[in-house]
């Protein structure tokens, strides 16, 4: 089965078994509740699982990735980085990409990370602009 990215707009009790590994802390009665236009949710599935999903808050052509996450028994494979560039294709009205550095995780490791999805470091995370 082949590995896509999905934008979620309304969670399956799957979805929610899946994301409940993914981000144990999110409400995620809440976080359905917020799904719009401007605040979307997009996950990796494979074999009928979500192993990643990431926030996206849209204002105008400025796009903010948040909370972006992938199973640890799925890192390093590349479905982190298939998520972030599908993410940035599926939304090609947006032009100016950031993520902020939420300080957790091992820092050099997302440093690098982000730098190979061609996003620049910025005093508080990174930015990407599309050309």
């Amino acid at each position: 089965m082949k590995l896509t990215i999905i934008r979620l707009q309304k969670l399956s009790d799957q979805d929610r078994i899946d994301l409940g590994k993914i981000w144990p802390d999110v409400n995620l009665d809440e976080l359905e509740a917020m799904l719009s236009e401007n605040h979307r949710l997009y996950a990796a599935r494979f074999n009928e699982r979500l192993l990643a999903a990431v926030k996206l808050n849209i204002r105008g052509t400025q796009g903010e990735l948040t909370r972006l996450e992938v199973r640890e028994v799925t890192r390093r494979r590349g479905v982190g980085r298939y998520l972030v560039e599908e993410v940035i294709a599926q939304n090609s009205s947006i032009s100016h990409w950031w993520i902020a550095d939420d300080g957790k995780g091992e820092q050099q490791v997302i440093a690098a990370f982000m730098q190979s999805c061609g996003f620049r470091t910025q005093a508080d995370g990174w930015i990407y602009n599309k050309e």
